[in-house]
């Protein structure tokens, strides 16, 4: 006999004025969460009631109904409508739909309502906001609604456009929400799906990598060429820019990098075709020059505009409040902001006053050219007076010739000379290198060259602080001019000061450290010593000798070169046909004596460096060198680019220096490479291995770390 199933009865429901119901001491709520009654009473005014109240009767001492109703489950709703009769915004007398319970325990059926009360899943919330925003619904409306502010609107609806088949995933816990707000930073839903793809299976899916990979073909709008031509007139010119709405972005990424080169040229070549009316013979253009792209050129000797009585006056007030605000201030711990930013606004002003424009001779402008870049801050570099040496004897006007690299165009405006002002716009495509992933290849030529072009100027800057060492290089060098048969010198009578060229190409070679401390120290000497050279002798003889060993070794720094010159007979082996040293063991004797060390020179392995330009073997030889073998697992998996990019996270702050920028034993025999010889290891023979990648651990990149 089948037992019958016991049908349950809910509670009946009644609209209750306001005025009959009081709050429960049942109630288990004590401690305030969520939005507040302020914000409650907002969405009641504006919503009505959009859940019943749960109450129970009140009786008295006899068990007999007052006529009065406790609210053990609803309190805040309670409290809310309690506001809006006080505001007057509500009768009292209002029905109020109430659920009547008569049963079990009032601190039972309060729990029960908290307990059972679940939140939406954040996706449909996002969901739901977007519903909204389609409905006709601004951001701001939905932000007063729902008690956000507008960027948290904003924020949600960037994420409820996010992939649907992310969504998905999402949904099943499959991803995070920081992961989720990563793929945000794009709009392209197959680009995001590709993304999460290759992450997912390789295991590197951290929020910063998948931001990384989606934004590895911008340009942010941090970057100089963005702040030179702004970002407002390469946004109307049609060019995209994502945002990141949960991250930190410096104002965005740029999507269309050829329009902002577009860009960024035709702007200089307009600012080049103003300073053609000047008469210049030449102008050169470029988005940056490389370190010594003066070296063998005459800079004229220009006079600044003189400045009138209002300027002159205004530098006297300027010091005159510097001067005064660092008194004032001179025993603080700290400057107040105020203060401090006064200061850099006086700094400012006064170095805009010594920067003003030179005046240069007629004549010497006519056989003279201009060099027209961008500095660090995206600012209009212009560097006026530089004589070429075959433009030295005449001042008929040529042809400037083009390089390789540069496209010339004639400039709109002839001089006051007639002549036509060439311009010159350098290129800035580099030659392609062929990608060979045998270990055993030697570094590239070019590349070495760039790394030995750093350590070259490093090894200036090293000598040109120990004078000591610097004398005795020099010293050493005339011993080997005059004693011995095969020197390096031309000629055993007389011996010059040649300063080498560096490579046009290495790239960070003119912002890195020991290009601006030589740079600080020539133009500090330049400023002391005479401008003829025939007072030149005088000047020297007053210098005390302390200055003139400092002088000394600054000049005798300019005749290093550590530089490798494929082909050269300086660099065959490690010692001649004659059995003496190479020029570069030469320089790595000079080096040991200046006690050089390039990471404390400033040089880091980065992609564009060195980890771009050689084979993924070597890409892990670096890795596993400086942070072991299971650091080189974690990568060997990668593709090329993605390599190397993780290598320099990997390598950063690690001290590791390629071969030809380390302190090496000159006398020691050469050491045989690991993964140079033989054939490539296991873990790196299959280089689409998607299956190990997809089993390694996420959690090893941290470890590694």
């Amino acid at each position: 006999m089948t037992k019958a199933v016991q049908k349950i009865t809910l509670s009946p429901s009644r609209d209750i004025p306001f005025n009959k119901l009081v709050l429960s001491q049942s109630n288990v709520r004590h401690v305030k969460a969520g939005i507040s009654i302020e914000q409650l009473a907002e969405s009641i005014a504006a919503r009505t009631l959009l859940q019943s109240l749960n109450v129970r009767a009140v009786v008295d001492a006899d068990g007999n109904e007052t006529g009065m109703f406790e609210v053990p489950a609803g309190g805040r709703r309670y409290r809310a409508l309690e506001l809006l009769v006080k505001q007057k915004r509500m009768a009292k007398t209002q029905a109020v739909p109430c659920v009547v319970r008569d049963q079990g325990i009032a601190e039972d059926d309060s729990l029960a309502e908290n307990d059972e009360r679940v939140g939406l899943h954040p996706l449909d919330q996002f969901r739901a906001f977007q519903c909204l925003h389609q409905g006709g619904m601004s951001e701001e409306d939905i932000a007063a609604r729902h008690f956000v502010t507008p960027a948290v609107v904003k924020q949600r609806l960037r994420l409820a456009s996010v992939s649907n088949k992310l969504h998905e995933i999402y949904a099943e816990d499959g991803m995070t929400l920081e992961q989720l707000m990563a793929f945000s930073v794009t709009a392209d839903h197959t680009r995001q799906e590709q993304v999460w793809e290759q992450v997912s299976r390789s295991g590197y899916d951290e929020p910063y990598q998948i931001r990384r990979l989606l934004t590895e073909q911008t340009v942010r709008a941090s970057d100089r060429r963005v702040r030179f031509v702004g970002l407002e007139a390469y946004e109307h010119a049609g060019g995209g820019v994502m945002r990141d709405l949960f991250e930190h972005d410096d104002g965005g990424y740029l999507q269309d990098v050829a329009l902002l080169d577009r860009l960024v040229t035709d702007q200089l070549k307009l600012e080049a075709e103003k300073i053609a009316t000047e008469g210049w013979k030449w102008i050169s253009v470029a988005v940056d020059f490389p370190y010594g792209h003066t070296n063998g050129l005459r800079e004229l000797e220009g006079k600044p505009v003189e400045l009138s009585p209002e300027e002159q006056a205004t530098i006297d007030a300027l010091n005159a409040e510097q001067a005064r605000l660092e008194s004032d201030y001179q025993d603080a711990d700290e400057l107040p902001d105020e203060v401090d930013q006064r200061l850099g606004e006086i700094e400012a002003a006064l170095l805009a006053f010594e920067d003003r424009s030179m005046i240069y001779e007629r004549a010497e402008i006519v056989r003279a050219g201009v060099f027209v870049s961008i500095d660090s801050e995206g600012r209009l570099s212009v560097d006026r007076g530089y004589v070429r040496s075959e433009d030295e004897v005449s001042t008929v006007d040529a042809e400037v010739g083009q390089g390789a690299d540069a496209q010339a165009i004639e400039g709109k405006a002839a001089g006051s000379s007639g002549q036509r002002t060439v311009i010159a716009i350098a290129g800035s495509a580099a030659d392609a290198e062929e990608e060979d992933e045998d270990a055993a290849k030697p570094l590239p030529d070019r590349l070495i060259i760039e790394l030995t072009a750093h350590r070259t100027l490093a090894l200036r800057n090293a000598l040109a602080e120990n004078p000591a060492v610097a004398f005795q290089a020099v010293l050493h060098n005339f011993v080997l001019t005059a004693f011995y048969r095969f020197s390096s010198s031309g000629s055993s009578l007389e011996i010059g000061l040649r300063t080498p060229t560096f490579p046009a190409q290495a790239p960070g070679l003119r912002e890195s450290a020991s290009a601006k401390a030589v740079e600080a120290r020539h133009e500090s000497w330049k400023a002391r010593l005479p401008k003829g050279e025939n007072d030149l002798w005088d000047a020297l003889t007053a210098l005390d000798g302390t200055a003139q060993a400092s002088l000394f070794a600054h000049c005798a720094s300019f005749a290093v070169n550590a530089l490798y010159e494929p082909a050269n007979r300086y660099n065959q082996g490690r010692v001649s046909a004659h059995g003496v040293r190479t020029r570069l063991d030469q320089a790595n004797v000079l080096a040991r004596a200046v006690g050089l060390d390039m990471v404390q020179a400033g040089w880091r392995p980065t992609v564009d460096n060195y980890l771009g330009r050689v084979t993924k073997p070597r890409i892990l030889e670096a890795v596993r060198e400086a942070k072991g073998e299971s650091s080189a697992q974690l990568i060997d998996h990668l593709k090329k680019a993605d390599m190397a990019n993780e290598a320099e996270r990997l390598l950063d702050g690690s001290g590791w220096l390629p071969e030809p920028l380390r302190l090496l034993d000159s006398d020691a025999e050469p050491v045989e490479r690991e993964g140079e010889a033989g054939p490539l290891p296991e873990f790196l023979a299959d280089e689409e291995d998607t299956e190990k990648a997809g089993d390694d651990d996420p959690q090893q990149l941290d470890a590694a770390e």
